[in-house]
């Protein structure tokens, strides 16, 4: 069976799909495509039902759960660490009244955090992800929310940290942050599912037992080319709730979005 799988080109996914994407371990009958796409459109394409597999934000789960299940594994979630709002110097969390701040798409977690953490802010225009600090930097908007490579790059662009949204978080609940995860169409007969989120285990596993393996095929596809960066990426974000995001996850999960859906279809959501 040929399946198209869509991820975002941040080294966390790439780090994680490299060895199922490239035929470094055993797929068995089932042919899969990678596809690369920034995480709004991926949300998106998903909202839309346009794709089979894909990399998805956690915000949008309540709009996706009727049409898509999430894997066990592939997931990214932050441990006091997430997106990153930054702004020029002597801009506070405390004064953000009336600012006009950059959010990456209004289906990432990066926004539903800003609507939850500063409800205050309401001028929120959507940039692509890796324009953001340099929409900061030029006055076209006062904050930003960064996600991905730049939210270790942000001081380059003579930027200071506002708040981290991950540890906002965490503060608020005691929870981890569920950023991100992979969606998969409950179309696909049950068992294929099922054998995606084992055959994504097993490329994470691979990637972690040999981390240099692969190293090129993130740089070709990350934003921000320095290994230092990629490396500190991976390791926030490739964590035991990558490779099962088990009932701690999906009770953060839970805090986050699950309360927008109803019991019977939470029940049959995680395969």
């Amino acid at each position: 069976m040929k399946i198209d799988v869509c991820i975002s080109p941040c080294p966390n996914d790439t780090f994680m799909f490299h060895a199922l994407l490239n035929g470094l371990i055993d797929t068995g009958d089932l042919e899969l495509t990678p596809h690369f796409a920034d995480i709004e459109s991926l949300n998106e394409s998903l909202v839309a039902g346009d794709v089979t597999v894909s990399k998805f934000s956690y915000a949008i789960l309540p709009l996706i759960c009727d049409n898509y299940r999430v894997l066990n594994s592939g997931s990214a979630l932050g441990c006091g660490n997430g997106p990153l709002l930054v702004g020029k110097e002597g801009v506070k969390k405390d004064n953000l009244r009336g600012l006009r701040v950059a959010v990456p798409g209004k289906y990432t977690t990066a926004n539903m955090l800003m609507d939850k953490m500063f409800p205050e802010v309401t001028d929120k225009p959507e940039f692509i992800f890796s324009d953001i600090a340099d929409a900061v930097q030029s006055g076209e908007v006062d904050a930003g929310v960064l996600i991905h490579e730049g939210r270790f790059t942000y001081q380059n662009c003579g930027l200071s940290l506002i708040a981290d949204l991950g540890l906002e978080w965490e503060v608020y609940c005691g929870m981890p942050l569920p950023l991100g995860g992979i969606a998969v169409s409950r179309e696909l007969p049950y068992e294929i599912q099922r054998e995606l989120t084992i055959l994504l285990r097993q490329s994470i596993r691979y990637a972690q037992e040999n981390p240099s393996a692969s190293c090129d095929w993130i740089k070709f596809h990350a934003q921000e080319m320095d290994e230092e960066v990629i490396g500190q990426h991976i390791n926030l974000f490739v964590n035991r709730y990558s490779e099962e995001l088990g009932e701690e996850g999906r009770n953060a999960v839970k805090i986050l979005a699950g309360h927008h859906i109803p019991e019977e279809k939470w029940s049959s959501l995680f395969i």
